[in-house]
Parts: structure tokens; C-alpha cells; sequence
């Protein structure tokens, strides 16, 4: 994970009149080479008066985090430690961006990450870093990522330009899915909003990616009017919950998705309904414990595995109430019978959270948030944990007592300047991995932003 910005992609935006003349031309949209990329090829509409020719921009994030101990049966291999604990991860990033000629752009971001989240990121199916990685490291160490698709003002990898409405974009390259779908702009970056996973991503979207959530693949979304039709198709890690990628769509995920932009008594809203298909080297739940029972050893999914097919649904929406006040909620379900592939160890999720502008109490640059969450697993998958088996990131070793995981966060974003913010979190974990026996875990945090 999980970081939830940057990818290394191409972008091509095609407006709907010129979308004929240039499949008939056959015309090249987009290159990537090794981490940089020729982005954004606006054929749709001319440059803006106020278009940039380039931009350096960077960002830096540290977030801290302490546990105090906790009431715990036992404890497992991937159990959340119930002892006291404190740790902190941080990343910075460079964005540097040129347009070589209108309507194309080189971007490269390079990227500086160090540190172990809280209990290694393992213990809490809804994990409580949305900036942790399961590849953390103590000392700083740097990967190349790339673009991150936002508004046409100047940010980051965005130069300033006019695109049209109605259009077609494609993206192409190394990038985080969850850029592409399930968006929502009250609960989607750790860097900014929420720390959670399963508040910043639907918890059930078992979304394609490495270890550290980037991916390999491509994109079409179609923009007509207040619809958006997005599709995907992308590589898969070698393994389930694997630091490498399937090369060549060998193993792949499919994504589809509808978004429905509305007014509701003149507010602005947005519902999105996504689905993903994985196709990959996956075990069941059942097989893992019928071989179990058949060996007396501790049922594992890597000794079943088979070419097989794991599927899932969800919806995102939110809504503004008053011009600083916006709710949203997320829900999804998956395929509960087989091993989550990349993200995380649910399998239904509810989600749902409030965030208030700085404007009601003449802070225009602070914001708070307020969000719970409910996460299930299935059956199979129950009694898989129960008997011993580890999950991506569960597995106390035993599950006498399951429920379903809640967590409330509530978080401070204090805008110092427009650049710099300071963000207080406090998160509770009920039943952490769907132990009734252990816990509650309670995590406060502290959250360093920095925008250059």
C-alpha cells in the first residue's frame, strides 16, 4: 500500500468531435519509458490562456502513531502487538512536469519513503495507515512511481490547460487503481483525510498491486455529461499479496465502473457503482481445510492454489449538505469462499463518515472528519482463521470467538498555511481481525502534510 497517490502513467484525453479523425489516423496517444511518461495529450480542445509549459511541485508526509496496551487472549503470528508501541512512516515526493509541445506531457516523480507502520501492518483486516506499506523499511529507500491524474489547473502531475467536457481518456502505464476507481473526495488519501484503509478504499475492492499498491496496466473512461463509464485491465502480483507483478496480464484483474454526478436539493453529489474480476493462481477456503483436515497440519490457501476466478461489487457515494458539510458512505461485498488476492482480509464492508470545512468556524484551511466502519469476512474464511490459518494481514493463530470488526476515526486537519497542515487522529478498533478476544486497540496519530 499503500500509498494512494502517485503513478507512473500515460493519459490521452480525446474530445468526442475529434475522436473518429484520429482513430482513422491511427494516431500514437501515449508513451511511457522507465518511470517517465508523455501524459495528457489534450487533442479535444486548445491550451488555455493560462497554460503552463511546466511545473515543480513536491510534497512531504510523516505520520506518527501510539498504541497503549490492550486486553488480549493470545496472540499470533500476524496479531496486532497488545503491548505499548509507537511508530512513524513517512514519504516525500518530487513532481516534475514539461509540456514538449501542446497537448503532450513528461512527467517524473520520484519518490523517498522510510518507516514501519504500527504492529508491521499486520493485526487490523482495516488497517489504521492509509500512507503504510507492507514493504516498510526503517532507513529511507526510494521508488519511481508517476502520474497522478487531477484537475486541468497546474498541480500535481496536472499542467494547467482547457480539456473538453465530453471526452474520452485513457490511461496507460504504472499507476494505483484506486486513482482511476472507487475515488471519492472526502475519503481517499492518507495524506490528506482519513488514515484508515477501509475508509480510504472501499475494504472489500481487492484491487490490483504490488506491496507498495501500484500496478501495471491500462484504462478507458468515457465523460458525457454528468456520467462517467470507466474499464481497466491490469496486472496481477505474482502471488497473493505478492511484491512483484504478473508481467504480460498472465494473472489480471478486470475493472468496470459507473459514476453518476447529481444535484440533490441543490447540493452536489456522486455515486459510483464498481465491480473487479481477478483471474489468477488463488486457493479456496474450503480446499485449505479439507487438506488440513486430511494432513493434521494448519490449513494454508498457497498449498491449493488453482487458476481460478474471484469477483466483488461496491458502492461509493457522497453528498454535500451545506456548503461545509458533506457526508459519504461506502459499502462492498466479494468472494468470500477464496483468498483475498491483494488488499486486504474482508469481505463486506459499511462504511460511513462526515467531514466539515474550516469555513463553519472561520478556519478556512482546517477540516474535520468523522467516519465508522463495520468489516466481515464469510464462513469459509472464518474457519480458516479459526483453525490457524494467516490471512494478508490477519491471523491471531486461532478465532474462538469471531464478530465483525468496527472502527471509529475521527481526525483534526489544522491548516497552518495553505501548504502545511497538521492533522490529529484517533482511531478504535473493535474485535481487531474479527477477535472478540482481543482488544479494543486504541491508535492516536499525528500527521505532518507539506505541500511545495
Amino acid at each position: 500500500m499503500r500509498d494512494r497517490t502517485e503513478c507512473a502513467a500515460a493519459n490521452a484525453v480525446f474530445g468526442k468531435s475529434v475522436l473518429g479523425a484520429l482513430v482513422k489516423a491511427g494516431r500514437l496517444a501515449a508513451v511511457t519509458l522507465g518511470g517517465w511518461l508523455i501524459a495528457h495529450a489534450a487533442f479535444a480542445s486548445d491550451q488555455s490562456a493560462n497554460s503552463s509549459d511546466w511545473a515543480l511541485q513536491g510534497q512531504v508526509t510523516n505520520i506518527w502513531q501510539y498504541n497503549p496496551a490492550f486486553p488480549s487472549a493470545f496472540e499470533g503470528p500476524q496479531s496486532f502487538d497488545h503491548n505499548n508501541r509507537a511508530a512513524e512512516t513517512t514519504d516525500a515526493t518530487l513532481y516534475a512536469g514539461v509540456s514538449p509541445w501542446s497537448g503532450a506531457e513528461v512527467w517524473g516523480d520520484p519518490e523517498l519513503n522510510q518507516g514501519i507502520a504500527l504492529g508491521n501492518t499486520l493485526g487490523v483486516a482495516g488497517y489504521i495507515n492509509g500512507d503504510g506499506s507492507k514493504e516498510g523499511k526503517k532507513h529511507p529507500y526510494v521508488r519511481d512511481l508517476g502520474d497522478e491524474r487531477r484537475d486541468v489547473e497546474t498541480t500535481e502531475n496536472q499542467l494547467a490547460t482547457s480539456v473538453a467536457a465530453d471526452r474520452f481518456v485513457i490511461t496507460l502505464g504504472k499507476f494505483d487503481v484506486t486513482d482511476i476507481f472507487d475515488t471519492n473526495t472526502l475519503a481517499h488519501d492518507g495524506r490528506t483525510d482519513f488514515f484508515n484503509w477501509a475508509l480510504i478504499d472501499t475494504g472489500s475492492f481487492d484491487y490490483a498491486s504490488d506491496a507498495w499498491g501500484y500496478t501495471i496496466g491500462g484504462s478507458l473512461e468515457w465523460y458525457q455529461g454528468d456520467w462517467v463509464a470507466r474499464v481497466g485491465l491490469f496486472d496481477l502480483s505474482t502471488e497473493p499479496n505478492g511484491a512483484t507483478l504478473t508481467p504480460g496480464l498472465r494473472q489480471f484483474q478486470a475493472d468496470g465502473e459507473l459514476e453518476k454526478h447529481f444535484k440533490l436539493a441543490g447540493k452536489d453529489g456522486k455515486l459510483a457503482v464498481t465491480v473487479f474480476f481477478n483471474r489468477g493462481e488463488m486457493g479456496s477456503f474450503a480446499d485449505a481445510l479439507q487438506l488440513a483436515d486430511a494432513t493434521g497440519h494448519t490449513p494454508n490457501t498457497a498449498l491449493v492454489r488453482k487458476y481460478s476466478t474471484r469477483a466483488g461489487v461496491s458502492l461509493n457515494a457522497e453528498q454535500s449538505l451545506i456548503d461545509s458539510l458533506s457526508a459519504f458512505i461506502r459499502a462492498g461485498w466479494d468472494d468470500g469462499s477464496k483468498e483475498p488476492y491483494e488488499y486486504a482480509d474482508i469481505d463486506r464492508t459499511v462504511a460511513i463518515g462526515t467531514q466539515f470545512k474550516g469555513d463553519l468556524w472561520s478556519r478556512s484551511q482546517d477540516e474535520i472528519g468523522f467516519a465508522v466502519l463495520e468489516n466481515w469476512i464469510g464462513k469459509d474464511h472464518e474457519l480458516y482463521l479459526a483453525d490457524g490459518g494467516l490471512g494478508i494481514l490477519v491471523g491471531d493463530g486461532m478465532l474462538r470467538k469471531a464478530a465483525p470488526e468496527q472502527i471509529a476515526e475521527a481526525y483534526y486537519s489544522l491548516g497552518i498555511t495553505k501548504q502545511v497542515h497538521l492533522t490529529l487522529d484517533v482511531q478504535l478498533v473493535n474485535n481487531p481481525a474479527y477477535n472478540h478476544e482481543r482488544g479494543p486497540i486504541e491508535v492516536v496519530g499525528s500527521r505532518m502534510h507539506i505541500e511545495i
